[in-house]
């Protein structure tokens, strides 16, 4: 959820930057700091909490200079304290950095510094970059450089940007990866640097965004962008309508294609402040249940609607093979009336991407009737959902989902319930903080491996040209990844999933040589299963289209077309292979001509039975 802006130009950095953290704060953040260069030195303000308290510190100690950045952070490694906040420095003190992102080899070169004698004054992995800079530095002798050794030693996505008082003038701005974004904007004589595009509307309309592994080079009057390994790369710059829907949606075609592409950056902001992988220790600080009430409760009942209840689906392997604890889901326009018995050991979780959605609102209603603790799984602030968990709300950040069809508010309740199963498995007992550790490690991991799969675009427009007439679709999957297929409302083609094992028991008789049927078949404990399914769709002349672990050469064998999604712990993989089931839909709807972000009838969220 961080926020990023920077400037060079003729006018006060300070106003400009501050501004521009202001139109960010949407994205939620819980402290943020500025850096500005004058001439030979650069000066640091940072402060806990809201924007309004770095305002105030300005106005006691102010600064002013022509180049400066600025970031709002949501934490991830390390509290909530002005020493975690950026910018960072590195050991000399003369280079500073800020970063959207999570460094996944974090620990292991926090080792390796310290190894050289380097001593840190924050708990944050953005601490690292500053240190590996000043490193680089020394031996380069320019921040580019610098920059580019840098980016080359960290895994994961990231997004950071530097200047150094000893290149006064100038700012440094790199992509690696998907996990957050850079705009760059151009002005009379000034440029603007932001991680999201309201920041700088309101001086430019002329934007440059930098794609995975690029960097720019920013000077007053100019820009110079290249890839990591050294390429010039001609900038692309385009135009800002101001038409607010169309700036919103960037240079995308579609909202659902723009937040299927966004899903890295949310998934990386739905682990931010809740993972210390130092100690292997999951942080809900939103969670108002203590670890005595976590090992009283004897079962959970998960409510859901459309897509929630997918969620929920998938969330019952999770807690119940994490945690050890039993989980019901339900249907939220069900739920109350069919007369649920709850029983005082219960807790109800209720998951709504808007948090209005009136079914599950009337489950939770229900829960409070017979003195049942709800905890709510919601993206959107402040709604009916949240104020109704009086267990507490976890609040999923994904940030605004436009189209109907949910996408990064779907991986984001995934990565939620999984945060919520190691906390409960944590305070159970079911999982030593070794084990824990391993998971958080491996979710660290994934915005990473999604923004691999995003990358893989070619294999889609050859699926949708091929398919989008088809009347009828199968999906197949297997535990934990059998609730995730879904296609007909994006594309109005009709769509079943199944548990691959119930195939026998109806679907096989819809097998034809007219019939494409999607087979998740990830290497698991059940992948011999899965390949035994498919091998019975081929005999009887179905298409298959594989979902298939990287570099999984047997499943070539039995399938017509293959997407790899990276390995992973098998209970996360649903995070993964649901990225192709999304881009399958969207490129499908798209060569069919349909609405593709507001499909006939839907509507975002339902807030009438």
């Amino acid at each position: 959820m961080c926020g990023i802006v920077g400037y060079i130009g003729p006018r006060d950095a300070t106003e400009i930057v501050v501004g521009g953290l202001g139109r960010l704060e949407y994205r939620g953040y819980d402290s943020a700091g500025i850096a500005i260069g004058n001439g030979q030195q650069i000066e640091l303000r940072r402060s806990v909490g809201k924007l309004s308290n770095l305002v105030a510190q300005l106005r006691e100690q102010p600064l002013h200079g022509s180049c400066g950045i600025g970031h709002t952070r949501w934490a991830t490694h390390g509290g909530v304290t002005e020493e975690n906040a950026h910018p960072h420095r590195d050991a000399s003190g003369t280079i500073v950095v800020i970063q959207n992102g999570i460094v996944e080899n974090y620990l292991e070169l926090k080792g390796e510094l310290q190894a050289r004698g380097h001593t840190f004054a924050s708990q944050t992995d953005t601490e690292v970059i500053a240190r590996l800079l000043g490193d680089h530095y020394n031996s380069a002798g320019s921040l580019v450089e610098a920059v580019r050794r840098t980016l080359a030693e960290l895994r994961g996505g990231n997004a950071i940007v530097a200047m150094t008082s000893r290149e006064p003038g100038r700012i440094v701005a790199a992509r690696l990866g998907n996990a957050g974004g850079i705009v760059l904007g151009a002005g009379d004589g000034e440029m603007f640097v932001a991680s999201d595009v309201p920041a700088i509307l309101d001086h430019t309309r002329d934007v440059i965004f930098l794609e995975d592994r690029e960097l720019a080079l920013i000077e007053a009057g100019r820009v110079q962008i290249e890839h990591l390994d050294g390429t010039p790369i001609e900038p692309r710059p385009i135009s800002i309508p101001w038409d607010p829907v169309s700036a919103a949606r960037g240079d995308y075609k579609h909202f659902m294609q723009k937040e299927i592409a966004e899903q890295p950056r949310a998934l990386t902001d739905v682990l931010r402040g809740r993972i210390d992988l130092d100690t292997g220790r999951v942080v809900l600080d939103e969670l108002q249940i203590d670890d005595d009430e976590l090992r009283r409760i004897g079962r959970i009942c998960a409510v859901g609607c459309g897509t929630a209840w997918h969620a929920g689906l998938v969330a019952k392997f999770f807690i119940e093979m994490l945690a050890r604890l039993r989980v019901d889901v339900d249907y939220g326009s069900e739920f109350r009336y069919r007369q649920p018995l709850l029983g005082n050991d219960t807790l109800l979780l209720a998951i709504t991407q808007s948090g209005e959605t009136v079914d599950t609102l009337a489950a939770m209603e229900e829960a409070r009737t017979q003195g049942v603790r709800s905890v709510a799984l919601v993206n959107a602030v402040g709604s009916q959902a949240a104020r109704l968990a009086d267990g507490g709300t976890i609040y999923l950040h994904a940030g605004p989902e436009i189209g109907v069809a949910s996408t990064k508010a779907f991986t984001t309740m995934l990565t939620a319930s999984y945060l919520l199963a190691l906390r409960i498995a944590g305070a159970r007992g079911t999982l030593a903080p070794t084990a824990i550790r391993e998971h958080i490690q491996a979710l660290i991991e994934i915005p990473g491996k999604v923004a691999r799969i995003l990358e893989q675009q070619a294999i889609y427009e050859e699926l949708a040209e091929r398919y989008h007439t088809a009347g009828d679709a199968l999906f197949l999957g297997r535990q934990v990844n059998y609730p995730i297929a879904k296609l007909k409302e994006i594309s109005y083609i009709h769509a079943e999933g199944y548990p691959a094992g119930e195939m026998k028991h109806g679907p096989i008789a819809l097998i034809d040589r007219d019939l494409p049927v999607v087979c998740i078949a990830v290497r698991d404990g059940v992948y011999d299963k899965m390949l035994s399914n498919i091998e019975q769709v081929q005999a009887r002349g179905g298409h298959v289209i594989a979902i298939a672990t990287e570099g999984d050469q047997r499943i070539r064998e039995h399938a017509d077309y293959v997407i790899d999604v990276p390995a992973t712990l098998p209970l996360l993989t649903p995070i993964l292979t649901s990225i192709p089931m999304q881009l399958l839909a969207y490129h499908v709807a798209v060569h069919r001509g349909a609405d593709v972000d507001q499909p006939r009838n839907l509507a975002k969220s339902v807030t009438v039975e």
